[in-house]
């Protein structure tokens, strides 16, 4: 079996190589053989809280199974308790109609929004507003969808006048993080707070006393073990998909929620540069 390319199913694979795991393997495969469905929700320090094992075990474990992490374990054990339809959300049905299917998807995301609503630290996101209104340099990282909302940060608050970059390949985001100094913000946009590249340049960003805030879907992630603000979105689907769709919407979400913060902080700025902006665009239009 290739690292390339990863077993489509998880829980036949875990039977059959059992006898080959470690003791502290077989604990990890264990736990995952009697709650698959509750393992497909956890993130990789919720499961080594939950099998009493360390985070670096689960990993090597993931690995000794050639998938490629604890997210593409998740992938396969999702693909062995429910259907492809089932895989993007659960509450949709294969004979659905666009009649059916539209209002259930827009119940989820509208039932994501109030849950983040109540969970949400509005004193950590007052601290977050306070830091970015303030911040010398301000970069945003994103991978894979993450990405969209890191760029819609660079898009938005450039009105402010504050320097603003988004880095969606982990090259750049790791060479910019390299450059970074105290008064630079970074804001890292992770569904699952679990990428190995982002959480690099996190790192070495926070290494170069950069302040760190995190906008992910789970309050217990390895990014915010690193952060040095947490602000969580909640959304109901299927956790364990690599593109969660709702999480995108509701991590926008609280990116307006950041930048109506800094805009109530700066409004001569603001409506200042909104009118250089808007006087520039207009030159443009026919």
């Amino acid at each position: 079996m290739s690292d390339n390319q990863p077993s489509a199913s998880c829980l036949p694979l875990l039977r059959s190589m059992y006898n080959d795991l470690t003791k502290a393997e077989q604990k990890i495969a264990d736990y995952i053989l009697q709650n698959s469905a509750n393992v497909i929700h956890m993130t990789i320090s919720e499961l080594a809280d939950a099998s009493q094992s360390a985070e670096a075990t689960i990993f090597r474990f993931c690995r000794k199974l050639n998938f490629v992490g604890f997210q593409g374990l998740k992938i396969a054990l999702a693909g062995d308790l429910f259907s492809p339809v089932k895989s993007v959300y659960q509450e949709v049905e294969i004979s659905d109609s666009a009649e059916v299917f539209a209002p259930k998807i827009f119940n989820i995301i509208n039932e994501g929004l109030q849950d983040t609503l109540k969970v949400l630290d509005l004193a950590a996101l007052e601290k977050a507003v306070d830091i970015l209104a303030a911040a010398r340099h301000i970069d945003a990282y994103g991978l894979g969808g993450s990405s969209i909302i890191a760029a819609d940060i660079e898009h938005r608050f450039m009105r402010f006048g504050i320097p603003v970059r988004s880095y969606s390949d982990p090259h750049f985001q790791i060479a910019s993080a390299s450059l970074l100094q105290q008064g630079d913000v970074v804001v890292a946009i992770s569904h699952s707070g679990a990428s190995i590249e982002l959480l690099k340049s996190v790192e070495l960003a926070k290494k170069n006393q950069a302040t760190i805030i995190a906008i992910t879907s789970y309050m217990k992630s390895p990014i915010t073990k690193i952060a040095d603000i947490c602000l969580h979105g909640m959304a109901r689907e299927t956790s364990y998909r690599p593109e969660a769709a709702a999480s995108r919407i509701i991590h926008l979400a609280i990116v307006d929620l950041l930048y109506t913060g800094v805009m109530l902080k700066r409004p001569e700025t603001f409506i200042e540069n909104m009118n250089k902006v808007r006087l520039a665009i207009s030159s443009q239009k026919l």
